[in-house]
């Protein structure tokens, strides 16, 4: 073999799962598409650590959230990449929104999640003055993060580990060979094969068009792509608010509603919405024409906020293996031995928490692989 193993994408899920290979196999190659690291979900997104309370008991995403956050917040620790643990509020405004914050608090229990709480009125305005909500469930756990500096301390530690990152190189073609896997790139060089023991299928919005080449592809797998907006919110406004400010969230988590972050800077966004891309192409394009939408979504519990302190931001695009309607769908995480393709391990699906979860997927990924 040329190589003992490849990882293809270099998002922030990319980027964890081949520090983690590097530190226990030599020639580990990460390929990305692209001309550098996380030029797609994972630099369009809230950059939040969340706490993994929305997800069902037992599922990956619940589980590696709850972990990856606290391998997160050790790993940034150790590393001095930048991050906060502000917390947040999940409100209600009325009191059906209320039973649903009591049903959010017993799944966050269940989910391993231990130090949330509901709190008190005189709580609420001590510690948010400027908001108006009935209730609120409060997690500290939760918090914020320099994506991009996440992004580039894993690939430093990868390259320092010995790793090789190849930005500018499309896969093109997967074929199952003795023992491992041949696999056909273009680059600005133009076209060329190499060999590989292990292949892990990391490639975020393409994942499922990976899938496909390499012949491990079934119907389950299939993508669908979902816009998120966001609006900048000025006039000095962000100074209002101190916590991540969530409304109770949609049914089936197409998303978790127009929520108030604020980032490392204190920058205050609402964001992200929730809009079907039928046709799958990717839509970084902010409508403006939504701006009072956003508006009208928030300013039962920001009072503060007018229409003039809104400006366009930025939008992502989640690869969800939801179509509307549709019930909510766990992470794929599957090393395809059972499809006669060994050591290939294909990440489908891989949206929110993704970005909190980073580091427990590597560690899952690696104990997947068969020596």
């Amino acid at each position: 073999m040329d190589t003992k193993i490849v990882v293809i994408g270099a998002g922030v899920v990319g980027l964890a799962i081949a520090r983690e290979l590097s530190l226990k196999y030599e020639d580990v190659f990460i390929l990305e598409k692209k001309l550098k690291f996380g030029q797609e979900t994972s630099s369009r997104n809230s950059e939040v650590i969340h706490s993994g309370i929305y997800y069902p008991k037992g599922s990956l995403k619940a589980s590696l959230c709850v972990k990856g956050r606290k391998m997160l917040y050790d790993y940034c620790e150790k590393n001095s990449v930048i991050h906060k643990k502000c917390g947040k509020l999940v409100i209600a405004t009325n009191a059906d929104e209320k039973k649903e914050l009591n049903e959010i608090l017993e799944k966050s229990l269940d989910n391993g999640v231990d130090d949330g709480r509901m709190l008190s009125g005189s709580e609420i305005s001590e510690m948010e003055p400027n908001i108006n909500v009935s209730s609120a469930l409060y997690y500290p756990s939760t918090g914020i993060i320099d994506s991009h500096g996440l992004m580039k301390q894993l690939e430093t530690d990868f390259i320092n580990n010995g790793g090789k990152s190849v930005y500018g190189c499309e896969v093109i073609s997967v074929r199952k060979i003795e023992n491992g896997y041949e696999i056909s790139v273009n680059d600005k060089t133009g076209n060329y094969k190499f060999t590989a023991g292990t292949v892990v299928n990391s490639a975020g919005l393409s994942s499922d068009q990976i899938a496909k080449l390499s012949g491990t592809y079934e119907p389950s797998y299939e993508l669908y792509f979902w816009k998120g907006e966001y609006f900048s919110v000025g006039n000095k406004k962000n100074k209002l608010i101190n916590h991540l400010i969530y409304p109770t969230p949609h049914r089936n988590n197409t998303g978790l509603g127009i929520h108030a972050t604020i980032d490392i800077n204190h920058r205050l966004r609402l964001g992200p919405n929730a809009i079907y891309l039928s046709d799958r192409t990717p839509d970084y394009r902010v409508d403006i024409n939504n701006l009072e939408k956003f508006y009208n979504s928030v300013k039962h519990f920001l009072p503060f906020i007018s229409l003039e302190d809104l400006s366009a931001d930025q939008a992502g695009v989640r690869p969800k293996l939801q179509k509307p309607d549709d019930p909510v769908r766990d992470f794929i995480i599957k090393n395809e031995t059972e499809k006669g393709s060994p050591n290939f391990i294909n990440l489908i699906g891989i949206e929110s928490p993704g970005l909190t979860s980073c580091l427990a997927i590597a560690e899952y990924v690696s104990g997947i692989i068969i020596n």
